[in-house]
C-alpha cells in the first residue's frame, strides 16, 4: 500500500442552518466575503459580526482579472477572516485570497504543488452548491485567458479551518445545475476510485460519495427542498473533494477542462457531458470497479448509452453541438485535453489524441 497523505478541515459543521455557526465560531473584527450575486444573499446567515466586506464578482470560471480584483478587494479591507460563500469557483478564489492578500507572492509564484508560503487569516468555505467538494480540498483553479488553461495550485496552506455543509443554502440551485454538479461530484468519486494511483482509504470515501449520489440527486433535482437529499448530495461532493486531494481525477476531468475554458460551459455541465464516454472508455482495465459504480447508480445493460441516459434522466442536454460547440473546435479541444498529463497521466487506461477525440465527436 502506498503512502498518502489526507488533509481535511480542521472543523466541519453539517446539517440546516449550520451556516449561522460561522460568526460564532469566528468573532472576527474584519471578515472579507467571496460570492456571487445570487450568494452574496445569504451573507446575513452566517452570523457575522464586526466589519464585513463582500466581494460579490466572482464568474463561473474566475480568471486572473477576478482574482486580481478580489485580491485589490482583500487588501483594502485587510481581513482577520476570508469566507468563500459559493460554488467551487468562489471557494477556489477565496483560497487564493485567504493566502495571498497580506504576503508578497503572486499566482506566478504559488503555481503547482506546495509553493504557498502560509497564510496570515483564518478560511472558512461555507458550500452553496454540491458538486466540487472544493471546501474539503488543498487545489485552486484559476484560469489563465491568454493560453487558455486552468493554473493550479495545491498547498495545505489552502485547507478551511471551518468547511460548512448547510443543505438549506443549496434549496435554490436550479434543477438542471444540481444535476451537473451532481454528476460532477460523482465523478471526482470514480475517477478517484479507478485512478492509477487508487487507494484503499480514498476507495472509501469514493464508494460512499457514489452511493450516495445513486441515492440523492434524482431527488435533488425532482424537489430542491428536499432537506435529506441536498444534504446527501453535500455530503458526496464532500467525499468527492476528500478524494481529490490525494489521488485527484483522470481523464474525464482532463476533457472537461477545454469546454470550460474555450466553450465556457460550467464546470459542473462539462463533467456531466464527458463522464459516460470516460467511465466506458475505462471499463475494459477497470470492470470490477465500473461494475460497483454502474450498481450504485442503478446502470443495466451497455454502459455507455446506460450512463448517458443516466445523466439525461436527471435533465442534461449531453451534445456539445447543443451548447455552441462546432466541429472544427474538436481538434482544439483533444490537443489541450491530451496536453492535461496532471490529470491524462492519473487515467487506468492510456488514452491517445485520437481516442480523446474520438469521445468529443460522440459528444457532439
Amino acid at each position: 500500500m502506498k503512502n498518502i497523505t489526507i488533509h481535511l478541515p480542521k472543523r466541519l459543521e453539517i446539517g440546516a442552518h449550520a451556516a449561522t455557526k460561522v460568526g460564532e465560531v469566528f468573532g472576527a473584527a474584519r471578515t472579507f466575503v467571496l460570492a456571487t450575486p445570487h450568494t452574496q444573499g445569504f451573507v446575513d446567515q452566517l452570523g457575522l459580526s464586526g466589519q464585513v466586506t463582500v466581494f460579490a464578482d466572482i464568474p463561473g470560471e474566475p480568471d486572473t482579472a477576478c482574482l486580481e480584483a478580489a485580491m485589490a478587494a482583500a487588501r483594502e479591507a485587510r481581513p482577520d477572516l476570508v469566507v468563500g460563500l459559493g460554488g467551487g469557483s468562489v471557494m477556489d478564489v477565496a483560497k487564493l485570497v485567504a493566502a495571498l492578500w497580506d504576503g508578497d507572492q503572486t499566482l506566478a509564484d504559488v503555481a503547482g504543488p506546495n509553493k504557498v508560503a502560509g497564510r496570515a487569516c483564518a478560511l472558512v468555505q461555507v458550500a452553496t452548491t454540491a458538486g466540487t467538494g472544493s471546501e474539503a480540498g488543498i487545489r485552486a483553479l484559476i484560469t489563465d485567458p491568454g493560453a487558455g488553461a486552468k493554473i493550479a495550485v495545491e498547498s495545505p496552506h489552502l485547507i478551511a479551518d471551518l468547511a460548512v455543509l448547510d443543505p438549506v443554502l443549496t434549496y435554490s440551485v436550479p434543477p438542471a445545475v444540481t444535476a451537473a454538479t451532481g454528476i460532477d461530484a460523482m465523478a471526482h468519486c470514480v475517477e478517484a476510485f479507478t485512478n492509477v494511483n487508487a487507494h484503499p482509504v480514498i476507495d472509501g470515501f469514493a464508494r460512499m460519495g457514489i452511493d450516495l449520489v445513486g441515492r440523492f440527486l434524482a431527488r435533488a433535482v425532482k424537489d430542491g427542498t428536499d432537506t435529506e437529499a441536498r444534504e446527501g448530495m453535500m455530503l458526496a461532493s464532500f467525499y468527492g473533494g476528500i478524494c481529490l486531494g490525494p489521488v485527484n481525477t483522470a481523464a474525464g476531468h482532463a476533457l472537461a477542462y477545454p469546454l470550460g475554458t474555450l466553450l465556457h460551459l460550467p464546470h459542473g455541465l462539462a463533467n456531466a457531458i464527458i463522464f459516460p464516454h470516460v467511465l466506458a472508455f475505462n471499463q475494459p482495465v477497470a470492470e470490477a470497479k465500473t461494475a460497483e459504480v454502474a450498481a450504485a447508480l442503478g446502470l443495466t445493460g451497455d454502459l455507455l448509452p446506460a450512463a448517458r441516459a443516466f445523466c439525461e434522466g436527471l435533465g442534461v442536454e449531453m451534445r456539445l453541438s447543443a451548447h455552441g460547440a462546432t466541429e472544427d473546435q474538436l481538434d482544439r479541444f483533444a490537443t489541450d485535453a491530451h496536453g492535461i498529463r496532471r490529470l491524462m497521466n492519473n487515467n487506468p487506461r492510456d488514452m491517445s489524441v485520437e481516442d480523446v477525440l474520438g469521445i468529443y465527436r460522440a459528444a457532439f
